[in-house]
């Protein structure tokens, strides 16, 4: 059985939605932890490491693409509300879903979101340092929580895709 087959067990699954919600948990905070207090990245402000990713320091205050940055000091309490109700809709679907990509794609994007959360909490505003570039074109500043959710959305639309065209095959 492939470990992406609908008859994974319900315990498998949700095994592998809570182990990719604390792979990116952890690796986000941990790379977080590295570039602030043994990097000292907030120190250097900018960095190549590849020709096209540099570590640069942002202090994200607002959500993606810099939405909502407006909201003051109640931003981070109001981000962090809004983010809490949707890692529990998140565990909760990851808890009932019968597709494993659905499963694996809510553990990402929540740990993903509790990552950022936890940066609110700890700074009063998220963590990003990872800037990809190539060619003239420059993407925002993001980290590894980001990426997760990303990655987890993108992964979740393609199983949506192929549970349609699953259906409509039937």
């Amino acid at each position: 059985m492939s470990l992406w087959h609908e008859g994974m067990s319900r315990t498998r699954r949700m095994a592998l939605g809570f182990v990719l919600l604390l792979l990116v948990l952890v690796l986000d905070q941990a790379s977080k932890d590295w570039i602030l207090y043994v990097y000292h990245l907030p120190d250097r402000g900018s960095v190549e490491i590849l020709p096209f990713l540099n570590f640069t320091m942002v202090w994200n205050h607002a959500v993606t693409f810099g939405m909502f940055g407006g909201l003051g000091r109640r931003g981070p309490w109001i981000f962090c509300g809004v983010s809490l109700i949707a890692v529990g809709l998140l565990v909760w679907t990851l808890t009932r879903t019968r597709r494993t990509l659905v499963a694996a794609s809510c553990g990402a994007i929540a740990g993903g979101a509790i990552g950022n959360v936890i940066d609110r909490l700890r700074y009063g505003a998220v963590v990003d340092f990872l800037h990809a570039h190539a060619f003239g074109w420059s993407w925002y500043v993001f980290n590894i929580a980001d990426s997760g959710i990303v990655c987890g959305v993108i992964v979740w639309l393609i199983d949506s895709l192929l549970a349609e065209r699953q259906a409509a095959a039937k």
